[in-house]
Parts: C-alpha cells; sequence; structure tokens
C-alpha cells in the first residue's frame, strides 16, 4: 500500500481550510478589527496583542493600498504595500498590515517563495492582533509545505502550537502529513491520532493517513486493530479491506487474510491487485494450490486478471505442485507466446522432458535459446535429454558438447562426455 500520491493534496485542502483566502483586516478595516477582538481564536496565546495603532500620516497610502487589493490588482497591491513596508513613518501595525496583504497577493500571482518572505516580514513586524498573526503563521507554514520546504514547515506548525498553546486538530493532522510524508512514521502516528480524537474522527483521510503510518512504521498490531474497526464501520470499502488483509498477511495470518480476501471476491469488491495478493497467498500456503488455481481462472474468466507471463507461470505452477501435469503444460504454452525473454519457454522443455515429450520438449529449449536465458547451459542439458529419448546419439553428443561451454553446466557435461564420448 502506498497513500503517498494523495497526501499533498489532502493537506493542502486541509491546510486552506486553516485560514480564510484574506485575513479579517485585509477585508474590514479597523471596525472589522474591533468587531473581530469579541471573539479570540487563540485565547491562551503567549504572545502578548500589541495595540495596534495607527499613524495617521499613512492613512492616504494605506487606503490605496486596501483599495487595490479590493479591485485585485495584485501587482498594484505588491508595489503599493512594499513603498508602505518601506516607509519611515509606518509603524509595526501598518508593516504587519502591508506585508500581508503583499503576501496574499504574490501567491495569487503563484510567487510562492515571494508570498513566504512576505509572510515573515509580517510575523516580523509583530504589529497585529493574535488571531490576525497566528493565522498568517499558518499560512506561512501551508505555502513552506507547498514549496518542499518540509522542515521549515514544521518549524512554523511547532510554533503556532506552542505559542497558541491550542490543540488545534486541523493544524495537528497538517504536521502529522508533513511527517508522514518525510517518512517520519512513528512521529507522524502520534500526530495523527491526537488530531483525530480532538476531532471527534470526522475527517476519514485523517484516519486512513494514521492507518498507512502504523503500517509503515510497522506497527502491526496497533495497524490492525484500527483497520478492523474501519472495516466493521464500512465493510464494502474495497481499499480498506484489501489494507486489512495485508495487515494480517504481514503478521503471519493467513487464513484471516486469505478469509477476508475471500469475501471481497464474494462480494466483488477485489481488483486486480486483490486478486493477486490472494493467489499469491494461496500460492506460499502448503496444500492450497486447488484455490490459487480457482482464484486465477476466476481473475482471468472475469477479466480482472489479464493474461501474462507471471499469471501463467502461477497457474503451472499450482497445477504442477498439485500433480495436474497437463493442465500445467497447459497453462505453461498459453505463456510461451506472451514472454519477452526464453525463461518460460525453458520451464515448459523440462515439464515436457519429464513427461517424455521429446520431440516438444526439444524445439522449446530451442526457443528458449533463440529468446535467451539466463543459464544457456541447462537448456542444452535438456535438449541432450530429448536426443537421447529419441535415439540420437549423435544429437545428444552435440548438445553436451555445448552445455560444456556454459559454467552452470561445464562440469557435468564435461563428466559425461569423458564416459560416455571419449572425451
Amino acid at each position: 500500500m502506498n497513500p503517498t500520491t494523495l497526501i499533498k493534496t489532502l493537506f493542502l485542502l486541509v491546510a486552506l481550510s486553516l485560514v480564510a483566502a484574506a485575513p479579517a483586516e485585509a477585508q474590514r478595516g479597523r471596525r472589522g478589527q474591533q468587531e473581530a477582538k469579541k471573539e479570540q481564536l487563540f485565547p491562551n496565546a503567549t504572545r502578548e496583542e500589541p495595540s495596534q495603532k495607527a499613524a495617521p500620516r499613512m492613512q492616504r497610502d494605506m487606503a490605496k493600498l486596501m483599495k487595490a487589493y479590493e479591485e485585485e490588482k495584485f501587482s498594484e497591491v505588491v508595489s503599493v504595500g512594499e513603498s508602505v513596508g518601506n516607509n519611515k513613518s509606518a509603524g509595526a501595525y501598518e508593516k504587519s498590515w502591508a506585508y500581508q496583504l503583499i503576501g496574499i497577493a504574490k501567491a495569487e500571482l503563484n510567487d510562492y517563495p515571494g508570498a513566504i518572505e512576505a509572510y515573515r516580514k509580517s510575523l516580523e513586524a509583530n504589529g497585529l492582533d493574535n488571531n490576525a498573526h497566528f493565522q498568517i503563521m499558518l499560512q506561512l507554514g501551508q505555502l513552506q509545505y507547498q514549496e518542499d520546504k518540509f522542515d521549515d514547515a514544521l518549524a512554523t506548525l511547532d510554533r503556532v502550537l506552542s505559542e497558541t498553546r491550542k490543540e488545534d486538530p486541523q493544524t495537528l493532522a497538517l504536521k502529522g502529513g508533513i511527517l508522514y510524508q518525510t517518512e517520519r512514521y512513528d512521529e507522524a502516528a502520534t500526530v495523527l491520532k491526537r488530531a483525530i480524537e480532538l476531532d471527534g474522527g470526522a475527517h476519514d483521510n485523517w484516519v486512513q493517513m494514521l492507518l498507512a503510518s502504523y503500517i509503515n512504521a510497522e506497527k502491526f498490531d496497533q495497524a490492525t486493530a484500527l483497520g478492523e474497526e474501519l472495516l466493521a464501520k464500512k465493510p464494502d470499502d474495497a481499499r480498506l479491506l484489501f489494507n486489512v488483509a495485508t495487515m494480517y498477511a504481514q503478521n503471519d495470518q493467513y487464513d484471516k487474510a486469505t478469509g477476508l480476501l475471500e469475501t471481497g471476491r464474494g462480494r466483488g469488491l477485489l481488483d486486480e491487485k486483490g486478486y493477486r495478493q490472494l493467489y499469491a497467498l494461496y500460492s506460499n500456503m502448503e496444500g492450497h494450490e486447488a484455490k490459487a488455481i480457482d482464484v486465477i481462472n476466476d481473475g482471468l474468466g472475469k477479466n480482472i486478471l489479464k493474461p501474462g507471463v507471471d499469471i501463467y507461470t502461477a497457474l503451472g505452477q499450482a497445477y504442477y505442485f498439485s500433480d495436474q501435469i497437463p493442465q500445467a503444460i497447459d497453462a505453461y504454452q498459453k505463456g510461451v507466446p506472451l514472454a519477452t525473454d526464453g525463461e518460460m519457454a525453458l520451464n515448459l522443455s523440462r515439464l515436457l522432458s519429464n513427461e517424455e515429450r521429446y520431440a516438444e520438449s526439444r524445439k522449446m529449449a530451442q526457443d528458449a535459446l533463440a529468446k535467451g536465458i539466463r543459464r544457456p547451459g541447462d537448456a542444452w542439458v535438456i535438449i541432450g535429454r530429448a536426443e537421447h529419448g529419441l535415439g540420437n546419439r549423435a544429437g545428444l553428443i552435440a548438445a553436451y558438447r555445448e552445455a560444456a561451454k556454459f559454467p552452470e553446466t561445464k562440469q557435468t557435461a564435461e563428466e559425461w562426455l569423458k564416459k560416455n564420448a571419449g572425451r
């Protein structure tokens, strides 16, 4: 299982829900700020709020900046905002406010490094109330994550959590996602578990990420327990069923794994990956070859499993180990034309040789050599056996002379030739 592909999308959505597209100060002005103070988003913050006294000399510039922002003239927001930030008459409040709007404008212009720098300057100016200050910090963390600055993003989020003294579940979930993406699975699991507890389990994606964290941290007991709990609530969740079955298999609970996958097969929940897992499990369980055969044939019949070398190899082996040799040969024969090398033809030639079908065995070994195999000497030994079975002594000797040229069969072939062909 590999959930990494959806992590960035998932946690960017989480991050975007943490803050408004434009903070209250930028949209509502001074009157809105006074109203916003009635609701303290971070009542336990360690930061002492500044007085936020605006400089009278800056009112015209601030109004111009606000007008550009409201009209979504983002390039103008940047230029006017920078002039405010560089103005000697600007106080902490004006600078924080201006750089905040510059950050929003640069993000809208897809200049994310510039937005990060602007948000940093807004925080350094330290002129806004706690609601705005910490929401800007969250925006900063989101952008750092978006730009793959994971260490910076984690440091920013830790600062938010520490300075606000507020265990916000969405902030924790974003932190957990970053920890997961940086393969700090143990830490991710701890943080995500707390986020889910605080949130009441409302976000299914967080729970899925916690499950993945447990699995990647090889905490299979915790993963299995969580997976079983989720599956009880969502028995028709095909992905979850597969993941729980995988965890059973990793815990060597093969009966549970196959039982769950069979339940899924019976209810039409298994995709190709599920069928492959099920027949692979059966193939590795002694005495379960018949079940492996049934799963493979069922998958092929339903067009869930696509004909291929690996499928026909598994099917042929299952037939072979259950002493159904004709069926095993048939499976290998179906796979040979699909192979890009000669390995499957070589295996088929061995089967045919054991069944004393010498002419066919020789043909398959020759085809294997023509397609290319890792151990050419093995094919020449099989050809030699076929020639012997067909009564062609000259062909037998010639085949063993070829086999003697390869390290895997050199000693055996030379010993035979010395004994039987005067060499």
